[in-house]
């Protein structure tokens, strides 16, 4: 069943027919105010290969020139990789097998640089599957327009098109010498200059941090030259300052949400990056401190970034080398126990919440037997414990005693029946 959105973009994509070039870009204009409506509302991506195929059947009887067309398709694929949504009819259309050959063809023939960049970043923004052996086209294109520093408008979102393109290729092997010199040089750069938008810098760290579980030699790079921890806690910070956190969504207005969902993609990374780095400095309990203010601001009508802040703290206890006073001091123990007073028995965040205690207890237990700092480790497990006693924390968790049964029954999630074990003592 045909969706509103698409009988909308049906009735413009036909009424593109019936208008010479000039009013095609005029419609086209207004299809691609639409987008944003469109792909904040959905969780799913609504254009179907049906619909690709007609626009297809347009440029081939000439009735939709590629120039045209390929202006739309940017704006559909930024509009989706903001949205992080999935989309496989693109891959089986006409229109993206088309657009892969001219693509193929192009990058041989070597004489347009920008058709290139194009339809690079069509293909790649809004097909499913990227040929591997095609990354010797897509990286160097995509790199080399990412990598220009006008800062004028058009540039800089020229800039973001290429870049959410490029974070796309994030799970695929490629060697370092194919991107690594480059996308350092971009980060750089915007770190000197701040040359690009709130949504482009953030995108230019995917391909990096979702690359840590495959390229180890990339933590010395994110951690101690880029600093991605700081530059994280940062850019939160600024786009948090930009939403009015007291409004619900439906009150809110398009760059906030804009600005909640780059929030999220910052998300996305900080959790790869927690679960793939094993290395750390003191920058991190900057990112947990931002991460509280953002949860208690977020609590009461954005109950999901609440959340996602919570999670991060989860992942963060789960490594070794983060020590409990760097959970301490930045308040996340704080933020985790207030969010515990709220939990019902049936909450979806019970699991984190008690991976995250016991993480916490047994670090408490592992520290005990080095015999450093004595004193420092004393006070901070002493905090944690009249921290854990005044909210009541022993009782809660022993009611999830239940829930700890369950989970042990149908995954082998490593928790304990002992209730003891969630809990530091003194």
């Amino acid at each position: 069943m045909k969706t509103c959105e698409i009988e909308r973009f049906d009735d413009l994509l036909s009424d593109l027919e019936r208008r010479n070039e000039e009013e095609q870009k005029q419609i086209i204009e207004e299809m691609n105010k639409q987008i944003y409506a469109v792909i904040l509302k959905n969780i799913y991506f609504p254009f179907t290969k049906e619909w690709f195929d007609k626009m297809d059947k347009m440029i081939e009887e000439k009735k939709l020139s590629m120039e045209n067309a390929i202006e739309f398709l940017k704006f559909l694929g930024y509009g989706k990789e903001l949205k992080c949504l999935t989309c496989c009819s693109f891959d089986e259309s006409l229109l993206g097998k088309r657009m892969k050959e001219m693509m193929i063809d192009e990058n041989e023939r070597n004489k347009e640089e920008k058709l290139l960049t194009d339809l690079c970043e069509c293909y790649i923004s809004l097909g499913h599957d990227k040929p591997p052996d095609l990354l010797s086209i897509y990286v160097p294109c995509l790199l080399k327009a990412a990598s220009k520093k006008e800062e004028n408008e058009k540039a800089q979102k020229d800039v973001e098109i290429s870049l959410l393109a490029l974070s796309n290729l994030e799970n695929y092997e490629m060697p370092k010498e194919l991107y690594l010199n480059e996308i350092k040089e971009i980060i750089k750069y915007h770190q000197e200059h701040r040359n690009l938008t709130h949504l482009a810098y953030q995108t230019s760290w995917r391909l990096l941090v979702n690359r840590l579980w495959v390229d180890n030699y990339l933590e010395e790079v994110i951690v101690n030259e880029l600093h991605f921890v700081r530059e994280a806690a940062g850019e939160i910070e600024d786009l948090s300052k930009c939403v009015d956190w007291k409004k619900t969504p439906k009150e809110m207005s398009r760059e906030e949400m804009k600005g909640m969902l780059i929030i999220g993609r910052w998300f996305n990374d900080i959790d790869s990056f927690f679960s793939s780095c094993n290395l750390w400095n003191e920058e991190l309990t900057g990112l947990n401190r931002g991460l509280v203010q953002l949860s208690r601001a977020s609590r009461d009508n954005h109950k999901d970034i609440c959340n996602r802040c919570l999670y991060s703290f989860g992942e963060a206890g789960k490594k070794r080398n983060v020590k409990n006073n760097d959970l301490l001091k930045s308040g996340a123990i704080d933020a985790v126990l207030e969010e515990l007073q709220q939990l019902t028995l049936n909450h979806d965040l019970v699991l984190d919440w008690l991976y995250f205690f016991l993480n916490i207890s047994r670090r408490a237990k592992e520290e005990e037997e080095d015999e450093k700092d004595e004193a420092k480790r004393k006070a901070t497990k002493r905090k944690i414990f009249e921290k854990m006693e005044e909210e009541g924390c022993e009782d809660i968790i022993t009611s999830f005693y239940g829930n700890i049964i369950f989970f042990l029954f149908h995954y082998e999630c490593g928790l304990s029946l002992n209730i003891s074990d969630y809990f530091v003592n003194v």
